[in-house]
């Protein structure tokens, strides 16, 4: 499939095409990453799901003085932190889980407040969380931290009024990376009900294609930045950890719908997305791609005028759906 797409792609896609073939048949499944920081899958939890529907979350914003928001803890570290915004009253709220980007290297759960507010005055439940960045610990770290967040926040359910079993993730650029990659995990996780990515990178092997030599600034960052993922070695070196990154090569049947949204010139290109959308159309898996024109990524992308109405309504059809 991938020679199949790469032809599709363009100049860009050669030079993936190329790399491709140096780890030809030697694609690995993510649990079979030898990192130092590679952690257990956690459990799945099992939580009886509220015998009434949530009610639509979409409708009216709720009030504010209804909201309650804690820090915690959800494993061991600094960095293993999420903020809950939850409601006090009312039926139980599905989720949203909210990922920050920042190159896999930087960022922080603070850049994404304002986000996390809104969706908690829309009536949702937020969990904004923090990771281990690249320079603390190098792939699948990023995305077993995600996981265990979701785990962590199903298991306490009850106490922050939402739904164990319907909630979505939303991530920016690097986070897009890994909200996609726990959306391709396993055959779906409990509960999830779709994933949202602004400029996520869904293929890091592209994107070190594309920042190779004629790359812009901004690509060859992102060359840059994907090889500290994973743990500062080339594709060719360490071929099973950069599969292991690559979204598409992950899809099954039990996947959870995804939107991606790209601006038309930006440094991650929306053709990332292309790979992911039909590497999920072999399973019957739906995902959208809205283009916007321009070279916006990530917040400033979000900001633009009808994208963050676009992602809001897609979420409330999602969270407000039987599946």
């Amino acid at each position: 499939m991938r020679k199949a797409v790469g032809a599709a792609i363009g100049v860009g896609a050669l030079a993936l095409t190329a790399i491709l073939f140096v780890f030809a048949g030697q694609r690995a499944v993510p649990e079979a990453v030898k990192s130092p920081a590679a952690v257990t899958k956690p459990t799945p939890v099992s939580s009886p799901k509220p015998s009434h529907k949530p009610t639509p979350t979409t409708r009216t914003l709720a009030s504010a003085t209804d909201i309650k928001v804690r820090t915690v803890a959800y494993g061991s570290g600094p960095r293993r932190r999420m903020d809950v915004w939850w409601h006090t009253k009312g039926p139980r709220r599905p989720a949203v889980f909210v990922i920050h980007g920042g190159w896999w290297s930087g960022g922080d759960k603070k850049t994404m407040t304002t986000v996390s507010r809104t969706y908690a005055r829309l009536g949702y439940t937020v969990v904004n969380l923090d990771y281990r960045l690249s320079g603390d610990a190098r792939w699948p770290a990023q995305r077993t931290d995600t996981i265990a967040a979701i785990a962590a926040a199903r298991a306490q359910a009850a106490r922050y009024n939402t739904d164990p079993d319907r909630y979505v993730l939303i991530g920016f650029s690097a986070g897009g990376h890994i909200a996609a990659a726990v959306g391709t995990y396993g055959n779906g996780l409990p509960g999830l009900r779709g994933v949202v990515g602004v400029s996520p990178v869904i293929s890091p092997l592209t994107s070190y294609a594309d920042g190779g030599e004629g790359g812009s600034h901004d690509q060859r960052k992102l060359r840059k930045t994907a090889t500290a993922l994973a743990g500062g070695c080339a594709p060719s070196e360490c071929p099973d950890v950069w599969a292991s990154m690559e979204v598409s090569d992950h899809a099954s049947a039990g996947d959870a719908p995804m939107l991606d949204v790209h601006s038309q010139d930006e440094f991650v290109p929306p053709y990332q997305s292309e790979l992911l959308q039909q590497a999920l159309k072999t399973y019957g898996v739906p995902m959208s791609i809205k283009v916007m024109p321009g070279t916006q990524h990530s917040a400033p992308l979000y900001r633009e005028k009808g994208v963050a109405k676009t992602v809001e309504d897609w979420i409330a059809a999602r969270l407000e759906s039987d599946r």
